[in-house]
């Protein structure tokens, strides 16, 4: 018995099938690394054949996709010709009603350094120990070293939990471990503002930057960060709790705790709707509410 050959397509062989993902479902593969920091502010893209390759779609879903992250302003220069570009701006892109929040190492950066672009600056701060504050304060001091913003005056205050305290976290899950890792806690606490302070006073020095910094202990531990920018923007992010292991002192410790860095921060902005300028104005009142009343001196030191 004679058997046919398989018919040959005047096309040439048969493409692999291609994936059934949607535009909106790699739109929202590529947001969540631009969320977390894997895609940079001002990097360029992949190639849009790159990235059908990755996400095994037709090039169409990916244009589609860029477009998407167009609208939201995390992408720019999306075009047929060349890759687009992560916006160097995406606290500014991601402010507003509706907008996506990030991670605080991704998003506090660039809009502390935008608030360093005005003649007086003025942060509040309120947080468990200052460590994304400062990892965000690099990129302005940065600027201003290079030249490139020369702000007048500079005014900050920071309220961290006071040391007289029992804190709520981070805490050993085993109650009876001793005070190790609340004195861990306070070792990092003063020197994250040990740095903070000297990193900005340095600036009357070397640029004749009248600074001020100025520190206030608070009697409870908070369960939230805020960052208030120039009177006009609010950053707000909850603390979540997860249980975790750390070495301390030569021994594995689990404890609840809470990484800042990660925490997804919410931005408001003044003049964005009514309702973003009621939280900016309400989280202004309540910050000076708890400075002026019971927070207390703060001494960065054991």
């Amino acid at each position: 018995m004679v058997v046919d050959p398989k018919p040959v397509s005047v096309n040439g062989p048969e493409k692999a099938q291609r994936s059934q993902r949607s535009p909106r479902e790699v739109a929202d593969e590529l947001r969540s690394r631009i969320r977390s920091g894997e895609l940079r502010p001002g990097q360029r893209m992949p190639t849009q054949a790159r990235l059908a390759d990755e996400f095994e779609v037709e090039r169409g879903a990916v244009r589609q996709a860029l477009r998407i992250l167009q609208s939201e302003q995390l992408l720019t220069n999306v075009s047929k010709g060349s890759p687009a570009t992560v916006a160097t701006d995406l606290g500014r892109a991601l402010t507003g009603p509706g907008a996506p929040p990030l991670p605080t190492m991704v998003a506090l950066a660039p809009r502390v350094a935008a608030a360093f672009a005005t003649p007086h600056v003025e942060i509040d701060a309120l947080c468990l120990t200052s460590v994304s504050f400062n990892l965000a304060l690099g990129e302005p001091l940065r600027q201003i070293h290079a030249g490139r913003l020369k702000p007048a005056k500079v005014d900050v205050r920071v309220l961290l939990p006071s040391r007289d305290i029992e804190l709520a976290f981070p805490i050993p899950v085993d109650a009876s471990t001793d005070g190790r890792v609340q004195r861990r806690w306070l070792s990092q606490r003063n020197a994250q503002g040990q740095v903070l302070r000297h990193n900005l006073l340095a600036l009357r020095a070397t640029h004749g930057i009248d600074v001020k910094v100025t520190f206030r202990a608070l009697p409870f531990t908070p369960p939230v960060k805020l960052y208030l920018l120039n009177n006009t923007e609010a950053l707000f992010a909850y603390y979540t709790l997860t249980k975790r292991e750390e070495e301390i002192d030569h021994e594995q410790l689990v404890m609840y705790d809470a990484e800042g860095t990660q925490s997804m921060l919410f931005a408001f902005e003044q003049g964005a709707g009514l309702r973003d300028t009621t939280f900016v104005e309400q989280s202004h009142l309540w910050f000076n509410a708890l400075w002026e009343t019971i927070s207390s001196e703060l001494t960065l030191t054991s």
